[in-house]
């Protein structure tokens, strides 16, 4: 058994390890705040513009724009893998990089080269163990304080590899934020921009496609040809936003647990030290009784 000393001392650094993860969650809530204020703004606009930049292509044709054409023959593509660049968040960097690495075996198998670019720490640190080809690094933007000038100068990147044929497709993983509770991994397509997805036809028939009416000043196809860059800068801000926001609440609930985790660990310690302390108490009890004893005869 454990010394009285020793016990306290454990008692003591659980105590400080606590204060920490305490302090940490409460940073964390109130970085969430801000965070999700932002990406709830930022969401529906995103949505909206990527759905009507999909209706619109669906109209006119992948022939408009570059950007639009699918390429017969896929070759090399390209992955923007969003992650954190500090731990403490629980599974949620393990969870996007599981979700890259399913990919990217997948394409793999296919016999695609792929090649990636790193929003966060934990992201470009597995990509190096990994041997893959780091196009572009991004750091201490994912949880910090970021302007749409990051995306933008990200996707120029992007657009002029695929456009020079660099890479044949372009995808992105980030988490998703869907509660405090949850924060799922997604894997989208950003080049080359699909149409929007046929809606179902509620009578059970075969699929319609929806296409919304959009009037245009000028043409469809220049519209496109201006916003259709725009809309990949915006989809990855996006993604920085909602992983940021993710980011917060993945800390914030592990290290409530990790307090939690310290309090249950706290009483443990006490009672244990309180057996100890007792077990101490009994044996001078015992010594001065026997001392007595001998004395007596």
């Amino acid at each position: 058994m454990a010394t009285l000393k020793e016990v306290k001392l454990k008692i003591k650094a659980v105590k400080k390890t606590q204060q920490i993860t305490k302090a940490m969650n409460m940073v964390a809530a109130s970085k969430l705040r801000g965070a999700q204020t932002s990406m709830e703004g930022f969401r529906p606009y995103a949505d909206k513009f990527s759905e009507v930049l999909s209706s619109l292509a669906e109209k006119v044709g992948e022939e408009t724009n570059p950007l639009l054409k699918v390429r017969e023959e896929v070759k090399k593509v390209h992955l923007v893998l969003c992650t954190s660049d500090r731990g403490l968040c629980g599974g949620f960097n393990s969870n996007l990089i599981s979700r890259a690495e399913l990919f990217i075996k997948a394409k793999k198998a296919q016999n695609i080269d792929i090649s990636i670019t790193n929003f966060g720490k934990k992201g470009r640190d597995w990509s190096r163990r990994s041997g893959l080809e780091i196009v572009s690094q991004h750091l201490g933007v994912v949880g910090g304080r970021f302007g749409f000038n990051i995306a933008a100068a990200a996707g120029k990147k992007l657009i002029e590899g695929f456009l020079d044929k660099a890479f044949d497709e372009v995808y992105i993983v980030f988490a998703e934020f869907i509660s405090m509770a949850r924060q799922t991994p997604v894997l989208s397509q950003m080049l080359p921009i699909l149409p929007i997805e046929s809606a179902q036809d509620t009578s059970g028939g075969q699929a319609t496609p929806y296409l919304a009416e959009h009037i245009c000043e000028p043409s469809a196809q220049e519209v496109l040809g201006e916003l259709l860059p725009r809309n990949v800068y915006v989809q990855i801000h996006r993604a920085l936003l909602e992983t940021s926001t993710s980011e917060h609440a993945a800390r914030m609930a592990a290290m409530d647990n990790a307090t939690k985790a310290c309090k249950d660990m706290i009483e443990n310690l006490t009672l244990m030290y309180n057996k100890a302390r007792q077990a101490a108490i009994t044996a001078e009890l015992m010594d001065i009784v026997g001392g007595a004893e001998a004395l007596r005869g």
